[in-house]
């Protein structure tokens, strides 16, 4: 068996299903919204942060048992259930439809696997171990949360404006190349992790200045 490809889904406004009322789904239910998605929530009995959700509008939620024709027009499905015959009906259903499933620790019923991740603003970091080990997985990231800080959100933000601005204002790529080499090699990040605003500033207009950028 090949290795698993790395992507990432643009998840606004497709329909994702959870099936499970539980701790975990409840993850997997906020880690969607997160993303954009439309949650469907499929389970007798859910938790009360669930049942919270629902009320607010945030999700749809169906108290019942899951039944194969529920995942009608669904892009991708989690079962976070502690029922293996539900899990397994799920993860049948969805082969058949080729449709995307993953169950929560439970790699051979899953065509997709999460991965732990780490956000910081724009930026995203995805640790997996192809599910043979999710608390190396979670080691790691509790590693890379200490060295990537808020402040590469903040870098991310001053980055992307920065991007915008030069493509509209430099023709060359070569140049624009260039530029944005020199804002990244810069220490910004620094600056940043200090708190020093208007140096952050002043050091993008020396370093546009130096690549011969015109606004």
């Amino acid at each position: 068996m090949g290795q698993n490809y790395p992507v990432y889904l643009n998840l606004t406004g497709r329909l994702c299903i959870v099936v499970g009322g539980g701790k975990v789904a409840e993850r997997k239910v906020q880690s969607l919204l997160e993303s954009g998605a439309r949650v469907r929530v499929i389970s007798p009995a859910a938790s009360y942060a669930l049942l919270e959700a629902e009320g607010l509008g945030k999700i749809e939620l169906v108290l019942r048992e899951y039944s194969s024709h529920d995942i009608a027009g669904a892009f991708l499905v989690i079962s976070a259930t502690d029922n293996d015959r539900i899990n397994r009906l799920v993860a049948d259903d969805c082969f058949q439809r080729n449709i995307l499933v993953n169950v929560v620790d439970d790699p051979p019923k899953c065509n997709f696997i999460v991965p732990a991740v780490v956000r910081r603003g724009a930026l995203s970091i995805a640790i997996s171990t192809d599910g043979k080990s999710p608390a190396l997985a979670q080691k790691i990231k509790t590693e890379l949360e200490r060295q990537y800080g808020p402040e590469y959100a903040e870098l991310l933000e001053i980055l992307g404006e920065l991007r915008s601005k030069v493509i509209a204002g430099v023709k060359d790529i070569e140049r624009r190349r260039v530029i944005f080499k020199r804002v990244v090699d810069s220490d910004l990040l620094e600056l940043l992790r200090k708190g020093e605003q208007e140096r952050v500033k002043e050091r993008i207009e020396d370093v546009l200045g130096g690549s011969g950028f015109e606004s």
